[in-house]
């Protein structure tokens, strides 16, 4: 009799034990997206993003700097974004920005001034992590006489915005950053300000022969700024987490792409941040299982703005070819820095490895529409290296930059694509086309984007319900 009872206690205690477990595996989580850039950046995610928040709750971004710039066009009004996420610009949206971000406090307040007065609401909805590093003018300094010295020495600039955003990721790899936590308390500020800087203006006169930064002037810029920035910061990975517990839709937006990853790219032409999504969760301080699907974003051909290598380039500055039709019909010029962005066909092995460190989910593409009226359109499927044929992007800048492209040609379409929501109205020559990039580069086409307008947008599989 005694052993029955151990044997029934036991059993009810095994059965109360599933039921806390079976309840806490029904409760509703949201649905999470990350959104990427699948090339060397300027892919067009702000505007893809921006259409995504419509059935988000919030946004978050998890890496980079003021160095990156999304434009969105909204009725026909251009709003160029750098550190805000895009989602600012959906009323009811929730906007984070992860530890993964560097911020230039002066510029965030200079961006978040510049939408008030366009009548956008920001500050009761946007959240800034604490431990987010801040971007100082001795980063700046920094950053622009490097590649003034580097230039000077015959080596080649990296093709950085100049914004000090490199320097600032350096200090916090070597545990000496001042973080946003720090503008709450000014003995603590003044003590890591004034190291940091010893350092730094040591490095700017003795080595890159330029003059130092002020403490004083510095120090008091951050304690005035630190009066509006104090009520926007918060724990931004417990936030996002309570959201994602009562079920709420997130979406993880990335700056650059892929290719400029510092781990993954064609290194050392590459920014200072990791790019790809799996950075969406050490960004913004929750694990990688809240991260349900992956948006890489694909521009119908391909640019880089700055230096490094660039397979299937083509030349922009000669009338009547193709370069000069991408750059031209295109308007590939810079957000953040107005540079002309170098072009050339779509780059089908790029996009592979792209999509393999990405372990991306479907592919939108954007600008289709800047390809119409061309006779023919190559796309890359390979390179020929050093007598060899390869079918995916290697890893050594060096060996890109001998890497001869192998094209295959399509025919192109006369008719405009320009605006279109369905598949159906697509010519059948750029359908070709679409599915012949999937297939190619691996990954499914769940988007196109026909134009910079919200509306603008062809969806196969959405994101939020795929």
């Amino acid at each position: 009799m005694a052993g029955a009872f151990v044997c029934a206690q036991l059993i009810q205690e095994q059965l109360v034990l599933f039921s806390f477990f079976h309840e806490r595996s029904v409760v509703s989580t949201g649905r999470n997206v990350v959104v990427v850039g699948n090339q060397w950046g300027d892919e067009g995610k702000g505007k893809v993003v921006d259409w995504l928040t419509e059935q988000a709750h919030g946004v978050v971004r998890f890496q980079g700097g003021h160095n990156a710039g999304h434009t969105l066009v909204i009725n026909g009004h251009k709003t160029a974004l750098q550190l805000i996420p895009s989602g600012v610009m959906r009323p009811e949206v929730a906007c984070y920005i992860g530890n993964g971000v560097v911020v230039d406090p002066s510029h965030l307040l200079l961006e978040i001034s510049r939408l008030e007065g366009a009548g956008v609401e920001v500050r009761s909805r946007l959240r800034i992590s604490e431990s987010c590093p801040l971007v100082l003018p001795s980063h700046v300094a920094l950053d622009v006489a490097r590649e003034v010295s580097r230039e000077s020495r015959g080596i080649g600039k990296i093709g950085t915005t100049g914004k000090g955003i490199g320097p600032a990721y350096e200090d916090k790899v070597a545990r000496r950053a001042v973080r946003v936590q720090d503008l709450k308390h000014p003995e603590r500020l003044a003590e890591k300000l004034r190291e940091t800087l010893d350092l730094h203006n040591f490095i700017l006169r003795e080595f890159l022969h330029t003059e130092p930064v002020a403490f004083q002037p510095t120090y008091q810029r951050l304690l005035e700024l630190a009066e509006t920035i104090r009520p926007l910061m918060a724990d931004v990975g417990y936030l996002i987490h309570q959201c994602h517990e009562r079920g709420d839709r997130l979406l993880f937006e990335g700056a650059q792409g892929t290719l400029l990853d510092i781990d993954h790219g064609t290194y050392p032409f590459v920014t200072s941040s990791n790019c790809v999504a799996g950075n969406a969760a050490a960004g913004s301080g929750v694990g990688p299982a809240y991260l349900n699907y992956v948006l890489g974003i694909t521009k119908a051909y391909t640019t880089r703005v700055g230096s490094g290598p660039f397979p299937t380039e083509l030349p922009i500055d000669q009338p009547g070819t193709i370069g000069h039709h991408l750059h031209t019909v295109g308007q590939e010029r810079g957000t953040v820095t107005g540079r002309p962005r170098r072009c050339g066909w779509l780059d089908a092995a790029a996009l592979k490895r792209a999509n393999i460190i990405n372990s991306t989910t479907g592919q939108c593409i954007t600008k289709l529409d800047v390809l119409d009226g061309l006779h023919e359109i190559l796309v890359c499927v390979g390179y020929s290296l050093d007598g060899r044929d390869i079918d995916i992007l290697p890893l050594d800048a060096d060996d890109i930059r001998r890497c001869e492209p192998r094209y295959e040609r399509f025919d192109g379409w006369s008719e405009t694509t320009a605006g279109l929501t369905r598949w159906e109205q697509l010519p059948r020559q750029a359908k070709f086309y679409l599915e012949r990039v999937a297939e190619l580069s691996g990954t499914p086409i769940d988007m196109i984007s026909t134009g910079p307008d919200r509306e603008h947008t062809i969806v196969l599989r959405h994101p939020f319900r795929a």
